[in-house]
């Protein structure tokens, strides 16, 4: 019975198909044609010889994650449900941005075990870690889905669920998605994003991928109140794993920091995350909270988003405010969730 092809990262291509009494080279050639030059009639592919093509079929399946439907926002940002088996669904984001910049957020897990009070998919208890090629085929249904000249060329793993609680695949996906034969995205390219997994961190720094955290807190108190990681790994463990990463990574580690309307957005409480961040080498982006339905949480007013922003900008601190993008059709930081019958599908902003 064939397997996915999106499964194999190209080594492992090469050794399926050698015990097959194929060549290694082979796999070079299916990844050239699929990834790179998105042929999937197997028949086209000119380079490869007959029989082989002939048997392909039987060893390799080119099956895709159904889209279920795609939602375009008021500002270019368009949010894919997809079905990945057992009535399951999970959403990804493609985010255009300023020099033809094409940002795809992809879901690492249906649901989520970490259950941060701010986020939708925190909602949702954990009902299955996807699997290599359900992620790989996130990236190719919408990569397939783009025009030749608009290419994705940024991946973050920010979608549904903690990618470091399934770092097999994300790391899987990432390599094959990297690959010269392929895709070709930079390492630099791909972001994986964590509230906090300290003994996963470094699996990152090996792979040679971005960091991002999500911290929004600025001390331990408050950081356990809505995220239940932190009892576990607090922010002395997280911080000291952040400078291990950027030593030796040599890269900045990004900190998100979802602003909540009088929990976390106060001039001092921007003073003490200057503090606690004075020895990592990072970027905050501040992220103005997004409502969903029963969140408990509420945004800051424009005047107080600016003050603690400015405040951090006055005191030389790398700060940005990440563009909130897609938040009409609750495609946002925060608010993505499988499909269900409250399921909320646009809102009024």
């Amino acid at each position: 019975m064939a397997v996915s092809f999106f499964q194999f990262k190209l080594e492992e291509l090469g050794q399926y198909l050698e015990s097959y009494g194929e060549k290694k080279f082979r796999a070079q050639q299916l990844f050239r044609w699929i990834y790179g030059l998105k042929q999937f009639d197997y028949e086209e592919m000119t380079n490869v010889s007959k029989s082989f093509r002939q048997l392909l079929p039987q060893l390799l399946n080119l099956e895709l994650p159904h889209i279920v439907n795609v939602r375009s926002s008021q500002d270019g940002t368009r949010k894919y449900l997809f079905e990945v088996g057992e009535g399951e669904t999970v959403e990804a984001v493609l985010i255009p941005g300023n020099n033809r910049r094409q940002t795809l957020c992809l879901s690492s897990e249906v649901g989520c075990n970490m259950a941060c009070k701010f986020c939708f998919t925190g909602k949702q208890k954990l009902k299955r870690r996807l699997s290599t090629q359900q992620i790989v085929g996130q990236f190719v249904r919408v990569m397939l889905d783009q025009p030749e000249d608009e290419p994705i060329t940024n991946i973050v793993y920010m979608g549904m669920g903690e990618p470091l609680d399934n770092t097999d695949a994300v790391l899987s996906a990432s390599e094959i998605l990297h690959n010269s034969w392929g895709v070709n995205l930079s390492r630099k390219k791909i972001t994986v994003s964590t509230s906090g997994l300290v003994p996963q961190i470094p699996l990152v720094t090996q792979a040679g991928l971005r960091l991002a955290v999500s911290l929004n807190a600025p001390n331990d108190e408050l950081r356990t109140q809505i995220m239940p990681i932190n009892k576990k790994y607090p922010l002395a463990e997280l911080i000291a794993s952040c400078k291990e990463h950027s030593r030796k990574s040599k890269d900045k580690v990004t900190m998100e920091y979802v602003l909540l309307k009088d929990f976390n957005d106060s001039i001092d409480h921007a003073k003490q995350l200057m503090y606690l961040l004075r020895d990592v080498p990072s970027k905050i982006n501040i992220i103005p909270f997004n409502e969903h339905p029963d969140s408990g949480f509420g945004r800051p007013s424009e005047e107080k988003i600016q003050a603690f922003q400015n405040f951090l900008i006055s005191k030389n601190v790398h700060v940005l405010r990440r563009r909130t993008m897609g938040r009409d059709i609750y495609a946002a930081c925060g608010q993505l969730t499988s499909a269900y019958k409250n399921h909320p599908i646009s809102m009024t902003i």
